[in-house]
């Protein structure tokens, strides 16, 4: 099954904002830094959140991250929509058809974390984040 998640950006607040929601909505919440997955050769960013999921006991998914001073950051302009799931031709035929007239900030490939990932921008401007994880066995 493929889920459609929001993913929000902030700039150097992700852990804290997270937190925040956790208390608003409860349930349980991850995080991972830069440094987890080597994402960051920046030594300011190795305790920044790279990756952080919401998931409320209702079912409900927030997921969220510290943009790297790498790429822009406007508030106003920071989420975007995260596809997830483990269909990886479904998930792969989503993704061909929103880079199709768009452009792909990060190619659809193998990700530190073992999945695959990939960014884009759509033709309407919309950034989408597509995860594909290995079949639950």
């Amino acid at each position: 099954m493929t889920t459609l998640n929001p993913y929000l950006g902030f700039r150097d607040t992700a852990r804290d904002a997270m937190t925040f929601y956790q208390s608003v909505f409860g349930g349980q919440l991850t995080m991972s830094t830069f440094a987890d997955f080597h994402a960051s050769e920046d030594p300011a960013e190795q305790d920044k959140i790279m990756h952080a999921m919401l998931t409320a006991d209702s079912g409900m998914v927030l997921m969220g991250a510290d943009t790297p001073s790498s790429m822009d950051y406007t508030p106003g302009n920071n989420f975007s929509v995260s596809l997830s799931g483990a269909d990886e031709a479904e998930l792969r035929g989503y993704w061909d058809k929103l880079s199709d007239g768009g452009s792909v900030t990060v190619p659809l490939d193998r990700a530190p974390w073992g999945d695959m990932f990939g960014m884009c921008k759509d033709r309407f401007g919309v950034d989408w984040l597509v995860n594909i994880a290995p079949p639950a066995t």
